[in-house]
């Protein structure tokens, strides 16, 4: 099973980032993914995330800025991250949700 984000790196406040995370090894269509974060000294949160049946839920910190979404012929799960705050900085991790598989993690920084 692999999980590969990508898409990370440095914006300025109010910028935007897409992350992405292409899954292999696993019945992507019928599974719950999610995308986590964790700060520096912190633990690693929950984010957003989405059912086999698109339903989506997200952290109140970032409803109305993310979005989180699926492409299954692609087997990939997408962020997108609109103005974007320094409190947003972080490594973000992709997971699928019910089975316990986790990315190897890509940095969001926001300078401000």
């Amino acid at each position: 099973v692999q999980l590969v984000e990508s898409g990370g790196g440095l914006v300025q406040a109010g910028g935007s980032l897409r992350l992405s995370c292409a899954a292999s090894g696993i019945i992507f269509s019928i599974n719950a993914m999610g995308w986590y974060r964790q700060a520096p000294g912190k633990q690693r949160e929950l984010v957003a995330q989405i059912t086999s049946g698109g339903y989506t839920d997200y952290a109140d910190a970032v409803k109305g800025r993310f979005t989180i979404s699926r492409d299954n012929a692609k087997n990939t799960v997408y962020l997108r991250m609109n103005v974007l705050k320094p409190e947003d900085s972080a490594v973000y991790y992709c997971a699928a949700i019910d089975l316990g598989y986790w990315g190897q993690g890509t940095q969001v920084t926001v300078s401000s």
